[in-house]
């Protein structure tokens, strides 16, 4: 079979006018966007990022497609028997793995190349350096590439261009000297060494896992203290490293006194432009590359896709675009059950839970948003009609919260209300949707699950009346965000009244609000299960888009006081963030509590993503005008764009204006 398999790949190589060698031996594959040994001519882009060499008059050739974060290795002007391979280093190049793809010449052929191999590991945070190597009378590699770590410059520049400086650690002594972690807001980090006499050291260790290991990134920078001073400093590392996907790095400052065989080290540290900045990185760390998730929660996947997509549109950064276009290639397939979820995914992240699609369906929503790319808002409209198909008559309407149609329930309503309405508000000429949105607003509002102190208890009996069950911040978070987004589509005043109203119940409940701070009703026994860790960063979401659309103050005030509490007691020096925002311990800690405290710091953030109003009526604009598809006009300010065609008529009022004028 092994022979048979690489005379097939010959075959093949040979009609596309190439030779593609079959790996000389097998291991672990490394798998990031692709798996290696992947076959060069689907290579996206093909760079020279180190020179080529001269073997005895033979070409080697280090080639690497950044796109991919994949090389291959060539040789050519040889003769049959020549042979061309990759080293790959985890290290500083002091070790490798070799002869990865090793390829030879065949008869009458004068050249040959290697298969695709992965440049870093991102899903195991190793971060390597790539070689081609090459046998033709004498062995000879090209150089190392990428030896340095670029991101906003490389590493290596002087500390004086930093910008910023802040300690985010204690400092650490030896011997009476200090040693400090530096960072600037960049994400660069050096170290100092100060009270100290000639000949003593200082150095930074970089670790791509959390400080749990860092070859090749030991004694970076590493510089004595000259004769004459006391103290010194190092040159600036990089933290992230978009290019190998790298991200969340940490640093630590070391220094050893002169004399002394021992030597003393900061704690570890992730430096980050701000706060929101800060918890990206750390959650986008969490991130498996290879797999396209967050393991191991599927709807809770779909949240932190959401609020990578919030980060995005409320900073206009680009780190994480390619994170959310991957998690939407990869997932939309069918997956059997007990893959990434307990149940079937049957392709388009469908799947029994309605609920648990409907959260898919927000993240492409916001997918659309901020890349405009219309597959992410044809994927939601296949949502919500699959929704749509478990709402029935059952308790006078509403949509069932499992196919076994067995609860309806606060979240599967909020999540419908928010996609529906925002599909109108993105579908041009739309009328279907605006009146499921409207529906669903009605039935849920009438429903009896906001009970008499404004607060959203889970769902309804098989009586159809409140059941009395637990507040939970994200329920409360939906209906706000609900009736903010369908007021956008109509205008209708009551509608941001009602959110409002939501909003204040929340903000003043004892329940939802302890001493200042959000709080879920299990976060004081710190027994919140793995969904319940992300409840409290959706009604943060929710919470800032009524601030964005309502201007009221008070809720960015609110929010603020939750940045704060989490900056200042729910967060370790690696921009971890547990579960309690008022901290305490013990605190669980992962990557959905992360997400969760992201909204809340996004939430603290003044943001132009979404409109301060509604559109205006028809009467704002010159009566018995035509306006033609991308007329642009102004308004209050605002500019706005024709969505189809029309006749502008006096009082021509919402919600058709929603559907012929879209904001810019």
């Amino acid at each position: 079979m092994r022979k048979l398999t690489a005379l097939i790949t010959a075959l093949l190589a040979a009609v596309a006018g190439a030779v593609v060698a079959t790996p000389a031996s097998a291991g672990p594959a490394v798998c990031a966007l692709y798996c290696d040994t992947r076959d060069p001519s689907l290579a996206r882009q093909e760079a020279f990022p180190v020179p080529e060499v001269n073997l005895n008059g033979r070409r080697l050739v280090l080639h690497v497609s950044d796109t991919d974060r994949m090389a291959w290795g060539s040789i050519d002007n040889g003769v049959p028997g020549d042979s061309v391979w990759l080293d790959r280093s985890w290290t500083d190049g002091s070790t490798w793995d070799g002869l990865l793809g090793r390829a030879s010449i065949p008869a009458t052929w004068t050249g040959t190349r290697t298969l695709m191999y992965n440049v870093a590991d991102p899903a195991a945070h190793r971060r390597g350096m790539v070689r081609a190597c090459g046998d033709a009378g004498g062995v000879t590699c090209t150089a190392w590439v990428y030896v340095k770590v670029c991101d906003a410059v490389c590493d290596g520049v002087d500390a004086a261009t930093a910008v910023g400086d802040s300690q985010p650690v204690p400092g650490t002594t030896i011997s009476n000297r200090r040693i400090d972690l530096h960072l600037d807001n960049r994400g660069l980090a050096w170290a100092t060494l100060g009270s100290g006499t000639a000949g003593d050291e200082v150095w930074l260790d970089r670790s791509w896992d959390e400080g749990a290991s860092w070859p090749g990134g030991s004694s970076l920078g590493r510089i004595s203290v000259p004769a004459g001073a006391s103290s010194v400093r190092t040159t600036m590392v990089n933290t992230r490293d978009p290019r190998s996907l790298l991200y969340g790095g940490a640093v630590r400052a070391c220094g050893r006194a002169t004399g002394g065989a021992g030597g003393s080290c900061t704690a570890w540290a992730r430096p980050a432009a701000d706060r929101p900045a800060a918890a990206a990185d750390a959650l986008a760390h969490a991130y498996r590359t290879d797999t396209a998730w967050w393991p191991s929660s599927w709807w809770n996947s779909a949240v932190a896709v959401t609020a990578l997509g919030d980060w995005s549109a409320r900073t206009g950064r680009t780190d994480y675009r390619w994170l959310i276009d991957r998690t939407y290639e990869l997932n939309k397939g069918v997956m059997p059950a007990g893959q990434k979820s307990t149940d079937t995914i049957e392709g388009n992240f469908i799947s029994r839970a309605i609920d648990d699609t409907g959260w898919w369906a927000l993240a492409w929503v916001q997918a659309y948003d901020v890349t405009r790319d219309a597959k992410f808002l044809n994927m939601a409209v296949t949502i919500a009609n699959y929704m749509h198909s478990y709402w029935d008559g059952a308790c006078g309407g509403g949509i069932w919260w499992n196919r076994e149609r067995t609860y309806k329930n606060a979240v599967t309503i909020g999540l419908y209300i928010r996609l529906t309405a925002a599909l109108h508000n993105r579908l041009p000429g739309d009328t279907l949707w605006l009146g499921r949105a409207t529906a669903g607003w009605n039935w849920f509002a009438a429903s009896g699950m906001i009970n008499a102190s404004g607060l959203v208890n889970d769902g309804i009996t098989g009586g159809c009346a409140n059941n009395g069950q637990t507040v939970w911040t994200y329920n409360q978070g939906l209906a706000i965000g609900g009736a903010v987004e369908l007021w956008r589509a109509t205008g209708n005043a009551s509608l941001l009244a009602a959110a409002r109203q939501l909003a204040d119940a929340a903000m003043n409940s004892t329940v939802l609000t302890r001493s200042g701070v959000l709080t879920e009703s299990c976060d004081p026994a710190n027994s919140c299960d793995d969904n319940q860790k992300q409840f409290k960063g959706i009604f943060m979401r929710y919470l800032m888009d009524l601030a964005d659309a309502s201007g009221v103050a008070a809720y960015r005030t609110y929010a603020q006081r939750q940045a704060d509490a989490i900056w200042q007691s729910d967060r370790d020096s690696l921009n971890r963030i547990g579960q309690r925002w008022a901290g305490g311990t013990p605190n669980a800690r992962d990557w959905r509590t992360q997400a969760s405290g992201l909204g809340a710091l996004l939430a603290a953030t003044a943001g132009t993503s979404t409109p301060p109003t509604p559109p205006p009526s028809e009467a704002a604009w010159a009566p018995n005008v035509s306006y033609a598809t991308g007329t642009v006009v102004t308004y209050a300010g605002a500019r706005w764009q024709c969505r189809q065609p029309h006749l502008s008529q006096v009082g021509w009022e919402p919600p058709n204006v929603a559907a012929l004028w879209a904001r810019l």
